[in-house]
């Protein structure tokens, strides 16, 4: 489930930095939030599931 929503995460921050040039800095915002979540998701590993 982390995985899956950090994916939509870079990919929402990928559209909003690429496709939308939005310039401020809270779209990277969405990027540090995907990061975070793959982290948890590579600590906890496939065991652990919420």
């Amino acid at each position: 489930m982390l995985l899956t929503i950090a994916i939509i995460l870079a990919v929402l921050w990928a559209l909003g930095f690429l496709a939308f040039h939005v310039a401020g800095g809270l779209i990277h915002i969405l990027l540090v939030l995907a990061v975070i979540a793959l982290i948890v998701h590579f600590v906890r590993g496939r065991g652990a599931t919420l």
